[in-house]
């Protein structure tokens, strides 16, 4: 019941755009936080968006606040994280996460969140 299938990433240039979804059950999805996470090697994972699924408000790490967007599609119970103007320190392996029952303001902490994708890697370089 909280499967989520991530997809979206690959090799750019810094300045370019990637777009990440990730797709959840009805279950996972309704009534909760979903957020992007990354890990980049040697580094904590830091969690970067966030979406609150039932009225659509929107958390931002600084570090990607102005070039990240999070948003959803509630009839596919997808999530997407637009990324623009990429730099070489967005590189990292990119998972969203679901916080089941959770309710605005989004938890930062990934130990709030109980099921992961399978992450996806992003690669910026220049």
């Amino acid at each position: 019941q909280g499967a989520l299938v991530e997809s979206g990433g690959g090799s750019v240039q810094t300045g370019a755009s990637l777009r990440l979804s990730c797709a959840g059950s009805a279950t996972s999805y309704s009534s909760s936080c979903m957020g992007w996470f990354r890990q980049a090697p040697g580094k904590e994972r830091e969690g970067v968006a966030f979406i609150y699924t039932t009225d659509g408000s929107t958390y931002y790490a600084d570090s990607v606040k102005g070039r990240f967007t999070i948003s959803q599609d509630n009839a596919k119970n997808t999530v997407y994280l637009q990324m623009n103007s990429l730099k070489l320190e967005d590189t990292a392996i990119y998972y969203c996460a679901v916080s089941r029952g959770a309710v605005a303001p989004c938890p930062r902490p990934s130990f709030y969140y109980a099921y992961w994708g399978q992450g996806t890697q992003v690669t910026v370089s220049s």
